[in-house]
């Protein structure tokens, strides 16, 4: 029986609220981050079928960087990305890692040297047999 107080129900499949909060594409995505381990609830490894409810704490890795939220709001179902955000609220150490990933990223963007003009049409398809996309 879904609990009417907060506009949603009182608990969802870890799976399904990761898709719904917009935190994983897909919930096929979900369940294989949630399987592979690399997302933890209340700092334990659980499956995907485990209920997430408001107050627990989601631990998610994505490439090399942890993402650590407490849940808030159960959604119904996936909405806007604004709808999205106020269903967790990601701790200020996470926020902190997050903006410190982001700025080392931009450095190295603005490090990375960059040709003087567009390549040619023989050069971009030179370019991507080098990166493994003929």
């Amino acid at each position: 029986m879904p609990d009417e107080s907060n506009g949603g129900p009182g608990a969802a499949r870890l799976d399904r609220w990761l898709h719904a909060v917009r935190l994983l594409k897909s919930r096929a995505l979900a369940a294989q981050a949630v399987a592979g381990g690399r997302v933890h609830l209340n700092g334990a490894r659980v499956r995907a079928a485990h209920e997430v409810r408001p107050g627990d704490t989601v631990t998610l890795v994505r490439g090399t960087l942890e993402f650590e939220c407490t849940v808030c709001l159960i959604p119904a179902r996936r909405g806007s990305a604004a709808a999205a955000a106020r269903c967790y609220a990601e701790s200020a150490a996470s926020a902190a890692r997050r903006a410190e990933f982001a700025g080392r990223m931009r450095l190295a963007a603005a490090l990375t040297p960059r040709p003087a003009e567009r390549p040619d049409k023989r050069a971009r398809r030179q370019l991507r047999r080098l990166r493994g996309r003929i």
